[in-house]
């Protein structure tokens, strides 16, 4: 299934520097791991689109290049979150994975809190 809300190394980027190894595709260029990034970013679109109660992903061709990029922000945070999650061995510490963590879901959080205003949907479309 391809990705509609953001790409696979949007994820990548925002899960950071220390990302395992296995997930960036640094080890082996022909690693599957990207298929998992992309299986994360489809999860996190269904997860969009129920939170929210509209197919964002069906209708994204119809939306303006601008409204957009808060589906990417959203889809791209929560797809991040499942990459740190995944090997947090490559962090400097547990500290430093949470912490990116937290701010990855606050992000995450804010953009459903945008997303379900009716006000903001309306805009959007």
């Amino acid at each position: 299934m391809s990705t509609t809300l953001c790409t696979s190394g949007a994820a990548i980027i925002k899960a950071g520097a220390n990302i395992s190894t296995s997930i960036n595709g640094l080890t082996d260029p022909n690693n599957v791991s990207v298929g998992a990034v992309d299986s994360w970013i489809n999860q996190a679109e269904a997860f969009i689109s129920s939170n929210t109660r509209y197919d964002w992903v069906t209708n994204y061709a119809s939306l303006d290049a601008n409204n957009k990029k808060i589906l990417e922000e959203a889809a791209s945070s929560l797809a991040a979150m499942y990459c740190i999650n995944y090997d947090l061995s490559g962090y400097t510490s547990r500290i430093e994975a949470e912490t990116m963590l937290d701010v990855l879901r606050d992000t995450v959080m804010r953009c459903l809190s945008l997303l379900r205003d009716k006000k903001t949907e309306e805009f959007i479309k």
